[in-house]
């Protein structure tokens, strides 16, 4: 059989789909779990984990969120492009000599360090206005942000200085049970003492998922969005769809090996479908399989097919079982992620977590977006 599925080009080696209807109702699950007084916002870091940085803002603008995160200038000003109302954070902080990008372009910088603090305050003094900034007190983490010492120390030197927000970052909360949490909970509730006039961010998406207690006056949720787990209680609504065609269907003989590095052998005879994805294609190698070592699977029509050894850049063997050519067959469509194959089982099978997958979803694959507003162009 040779039949082109619908809406494929058949030039194309597969699609990804990306639901932004998904996308706003995970939001709307969360900010649903919130008090009033609370404000939802939205990590759109790494081109929106990998779904595309415009046509995700416009579908969460359009819901209500006004509130965004981006790592890195860069970030802040496409999305300022798309957004001009929206209010955007940078995380990463002030890049030394770049105050005045951020305030041109109205980006908010989440001030890492002393040194970014006094060049930010130098820069509001040369201009004789205060721009709006937030701080980041590192809680436990160990990442960026001030000690809670050097937040003190800036409290003190510099009295007038109010950021608009103070955040915080949990480095456990997908382990509802670890202490740290509390641990961090409990420091952040004295930092943000320092600032009384700032509102305080605590929550990533696990944390919502924590209570109350960690919500504070704004939440930034990320992975949740999208359809990756943040632990128990996780909305997970799938966002993203990625599918393949089948290139060949084969036999193989019992003792026969496939793949890379023989690592696979057949012990029965074997019907194989060769798909046109790899780990070019944001399908981690390792999620192949080995002899006595399963890897990961892929789906068709609802049917779970094993890998069958080693994951190429460009080609993944699946083993297709009992299902007749009239499903498995040249140019059928197979699911990589998705509802039948969730990001996190695939992410689990490559020993990594769903972030990364998300993140390097494949440009070679033709992109296709559900509920995209009017003013929600792609990247």
């Amino acid at each position: 059989m040779t039949d082109i599925p619908g809406g494929l080009d058949p030039r194309s080696s597969g699609r990804i789909t990306i639901d932004l209807n998904a996308l706003v109702a995970n939001w709307r699950d969360l900010k649903g779990r919130l008090a009033a007084t609370c404000v939802c916002g939205a990590a759109v870091k790494a081109n929106a984990y990998g779904i595309g940085l415009k046509p995700a803002a416009a579908a969460l603008a359009a819901a209500g969120c006004r509130d965004f995160f981006v790592a890195t200038p860069e970030e802040g000003l496409r999305l300022r492009s798309a957004q001009p109302t929206a209010h955007i954070h940078v995380l990463n902080g002030l890049y030394p000599g770049a105050a005045g990008d951020y305030v041109n372009h109205r980006l908010v910088p989440v001030l890492n360090a002393p040194p970014e603090v006094e060049e930010w305050l130098a820069f509001c003094r040369a201009r004789g206005e205060a721009f709006e900034a937030a701080l980041h007190v590192d809680t436990g983490m160990n990442r960026l942000g001030l000690t809670a010492n050097e937040a003190e120390a800036v409290a003190r030197a510099h009295p007038a200085f109010s950021p608009t927000l103070v955040i915080s970052h949990l480095a456990c909360a997908d382990t509802p049970e670890h202490p740290l949490s509390a641990l961090q909970l409990e420091r952040f509730g004295r930092v943000r003492t320092l600032f009384p006039n700032a509102a305080a961010s605590l929550a990533n998406s696990a944390g919502v998922l924590l209570g109350p207690d960690y919500h504070f006056d704004l939440v930034r949720p990320g992975i949740a969005l999208y359809g990756g787990s943040a632990g128990p209680g996780t909305p997970l609504r799938t966002v993203v769809t990625v599918e393949t065609r089948i290139l060949q269907m084969r036999s193989v003989a019992p003792r026969e090996t496939i793949g890379y590095g023989a690592a696979f052998t057949a012990e029965r005879p074997m019907r194989i479908a060769v798909i046109a994805a790899g780990y070019a294609d944001c399908y981690l190698r390792q999620a192949g399989s080995s002899d006595g070592a399963p890897g990961g699977f892929a789906a068709l029509a609802g049917h779970r097919l094993p890998i069958a050894g080693r994951v190429s850049m460009d080609l993944i063997a699946l083993d297709v079982g009992d299902l007749g050519e009239d499903v498995a067959h040249r140019g059928a469509l197979v699911e990589l992620i998705g509802d039948t194959v969730p990001v996190d089982a695939v992410a689990e099978a490559a020993g990594t977590i769903g972030y990364e997958l998300l993140t390097q979803l494949s440009p070679r694959l033709d992109r296709h977006y559900i509920g995209l507003p009017a003013d929600g162009t792609g990247d």
